[in-house]
């Protein structure tokens, strides 16, 4: 394996729960368009695919058969190794099991961990209370799934030290910072550099900018040494008043950019190498 120091991880974010096809046709919603949009990214220089679900009507869903049958397609691709990010929160309001279950049984390498609680949207309270994270953490230590610690607000990082402190998330973690978001901290510059002083040394780290801030971050998060996410989740338009033809498009423009900086995009297996996932039999 090559020197991973000049290695980037792009995550390609999917679909989300909160973008629609009114905002942008090409959403991807049903789990053969998922899968064959993991594919694509996986082709363009994606390494780590974060996958939501969407019920037929394309609301947020924890249906476990669309899960499942999302990652069968995406397994069918006999040569993409991508490694696989389910989210653990799906949308709001759904019951602790109905969030938990479906990363037991299908056993990605990677679970999405939001460490607090936030007014999300100025709309609705996107809840994770104390009890599910920690039901959360000991299910994914039980099924060797690598938690991404979400981070939305600096009080979440001091969450996830004290769930360290107790033996509910296992160091080294990863930390996937998301700014932008209405309820969290804003998409600047310095607040990125604020919150990763926060980050526990010997720790892993990404981090994304919703909407407008989507090539601010992405560009200081590479000239900060992080790893990158990008995709529809976070942001439909490819550029102000251009929407975004794909996620595949984002994935190619990321790997160019970490080009352009004299680093490279790691590969599915140089991902697992350093963030210490365990490659799980396709």
């Amino acid at each position: 394996m090559s020197d991973l120091k000049n290695k980037r991880v792009i995550t390609a974010a999917i679909t989300g729960s909160w973008p629609t096809r009114e905002q942008n046709p090409n959403l991807s919603i049903t789990p053969e368009e998922i899968a064959k949009d993991v594919y694509e990214c996986w082709k363009a220089g994606a390494a780590i695919a974060h996958i939501h679900v969407r019920n037929d009507d394309g609301t947020p869903s924890t249906d476990f058969e669309k899960y499942k049958e999302t990652i069968e397609r995406i397994r069918a691709y006999k040569d993409c190794d991508i490694c696989i990010n389910i989210t653990s929160s799906g949308s709001v309001g759904f019951g602790d099991e109905e969030r938990i279950y479906p990363l037991q049984k299908l056993l990605p390498e990677m679970a999405s961990y939001d460490a607090g609680t936030l007014n999300w949207q100025h709309r609705t309270i996107f809840e994770n209370h104390p009890r599910f994270l920690e039901k959360l953490g000991t299910a994914l230590i039980e099924s060797n799934i690598k938690p991404e610690i979400e981070i939305f607000d600096a009080g979440m990082i001091y969450n996830a030290i004290y769930y360290m402190k107790k033996g509910i998330l296992k160091a080294p973690c990863h930390f996937q910072i998301v700014l932008g978001c209405p309820g969290g901290m804003t998409n600047t510059v310095e607040n990125l550099v604020f919150l990763k002083s926060l980050i526990p040394a010997g720790s892993t780290w990404a981090a994304c900018g919703i909407g407008s801030g989507h090539m601010p971050i992405l560009m200081t998060t590479i000239a900060m040494g992080g790893h990158i996410r990008v995709g529809m989740e976070d942001n439909v338009m490819w550029q102000k008043g251009v929407l975004a033809e794909s996620n595949a498009q984002f994935v190619k423009r990321a790997k160019e950019l970490l080009e352009m900086n004299g680093l490279e995009a790691a590969t599915p297996d140089e991902a697992r190498q350093i963030y210490g996932l365990t490659r799980k039999v396709f």
